[in-house]
């Protein structure tokens, strides 16, 4: 018990949980998955996993888990977007769950492309009970089991896209504010409150075009505690891959590394975040990434054209 405390307590001073949901490295890399309006905006079938590894070398330290899918729907119009994705996030005796699909209007405006979005979920919240060594076995404030409970959720946001130049965005999460009961008689409750992100970011291309430099920028609060994050990549984008390398940096919290490729579409990224509260360098957060992009957008001239062989 005394273990979960002083991770609980070093996760409040960093500032890392300061609200309900786990926070990332590579925000960048989750664009439709912190604001559903960005579901379907690049007209490619988008694929992402990515799984964190945080405070290293403690017990019962966090662990999270999210597959991320969004794409376009051509067969209706190319201003409609779809997604859904997974989350799996466990910390000490906690665990949460989420499944959520999620749908986005985009609109031409202004030379660029505003957007609404909407994502309906399940959340899915649990607690073992059985994982605590409590001076008191009987104290009513904890199970003694494991209990679990789920309730309704649904999250909204906004964004706007100028070409591949600028973004800025803004999304509600946990908007109804749910109260998850556990257990078989509702004794235990946690509240969550809505959470809102604020992002937006920049693509600078130099003279020579296959160089970019990209940076991307979120603040997160639930209107009582906040977290922002900061990162820039320098990107490579030769014929057949890519390549980028960057930095990250979160105010009073951490600063990291983060590096990948993508080849033929498959991207494979890392992400190391070193956290500048007291904690040990070696007791940062590992992250991976793997992904996959594929093109959908079968209005493009010369997509899916073929000739008869009676006329070659």
């Amino acid at each position: 018990m005394k273990r979960l405390l002083w991770i609980g307590m070093l996760i409040v001073s960093l500032g890392m949980r300061a609200q309900f949901d786990a926070a990332f490295t590579n925000t960048w890399a989750l664009q439709s998955y912190y604001n559903p309006a960005a579901a379907g905006l690049d007209s490619k079938l988008n694929v992402i996993g990515m799984y964190s590894l945080q405070m290293v070398g403690f017990e019962g330290a966090p662990k999270t888990m999210v597959i991320n899918v969004d794409m376009p729907l051509f067969f209706i119009g190319p201003k409609h977007g779809v997604g859904a994705a997974f989350l799996n996030d466990a910390i000490g005796a906690f665990s949460n769950k989420k499944i959520q699909l999620q749908y986005a209007f985009h609109q031409k405006l202004w030379g660029g492309r505003a957007s609404i979005g909407v994502r309906p979920a399940l959340l899915m919240v649990g607690f073992n009970g059985s994982d605590l060594d409590l001076i008191d076995s009987g104290d009513p404030a904890f199970a003694s089991n494991e209990v679990k409970g789920n309730a309704f959720d649904l999250d909204i946001g906004l964004r706007y896209t100028y070409k591949k130049l600028w973004y800025a965005g803004i999304s509600a999460i946990h908007l109804l504010g749910p109260k998850v009961k556990l257990g078989d008689d509702k004794t235990h409750e946690i509240k969550v409150s809505p959470t809102y992100h604020v992002m937006g970011g920049y693509t600078l291309t130099f003279r020579q075009p296959r160089y970019k430099l990209a940076m991307d920028a979120m603040v997160r609060s639930d209107l009582q505690s906040w977290r922002g994050d900061i990162n820039a990549r320098l990107m490579y984008e030769g014929n057949k891959h890519k390549l980028y390398g960057g930095v990250m940096y979160s105010p009073t919290i951490s600063a990291g590394l983060m590096l990948g490729f993508d080849f033929h579409g498959i991207n494979i990224g890392y992400s190391y975040e070193l956290y500048t509260g007291g904690i040990g360098a070696l007791n940062g957060t590992h992250e991976i990434i793997i992904g996959y992009q594929h093109d959908l957008d079968v209005y493009k001239k010369g997509k899916n054209l073929h000739k008869s062989v009676r006329l070659l």
